[in-house]
């Protein structure tokens, strides 16, 4: 499992034309899953997301967490975080999960954030989605479930 997490000041998804999902301070996650992805891991991730102490202090410090300072989350489903560009030029995406198995993964991490009482945005799994945000720093971290 993937999750590529950007500290926003503000963040939407736009789905259509209706905006679907959107926040203020927080963070905007893209989540990728491949098959061998489990609610288990799923839930080690989100401990860690949840965790992060990357917002900063009164001294300038990042050592607060999105808890600390009433952050939500923008949950955004990424099959592309799977890319294989070993090849070619063209990625293949077979590390990726397959639609059914990474959508009910999905909303397994969205409700345990709701869960957490995170105020939670979504977009649409599967649906082509234009996201908008301003990126906090920049500051932008990659988690990877094989390296946690």
């Amino acid at each position: 499992m993937r999750f590529v997490i950007q500290r926003v000041k503000q963040a939407s998804v736009t789905v259509d034309g209706e905006i679907t999902g959107k926040i203020e301070k927080g963070f905007m996650v893209l989540v990728g899953v491949c098959q061998s992805d489990t609610k288990e891991i799923a839930d080690k991730m989100v401990r860690k997301m949840t965790g992060l102490r990357i917002f900063e202090d009164s001294e300038g410090k990042t050592n607060l967490s999105l808890e600390s300072v009433g952050g939500s989350l923008l949950l955004v489903s990424q099959f592309t975080l799977y890319a294989d560009c070993k090849k070619g030029n063209r990625p293949s995406f077979i590390n990726a999960g397959d639609p059914e198995h990474a959508e009910a993964l999905y909303n397994y991490i969205v409700a345990q954030c709701r869960e957490k009482g995170f105020e939670v945005g979504t977009g649409v799994f599967g649906a082509e989605m234009d996201v908008a945000l301003v990126n906090d720093g920049p500051f932008t971290i990659l988690l990877d479930s094989e390296t946690l």
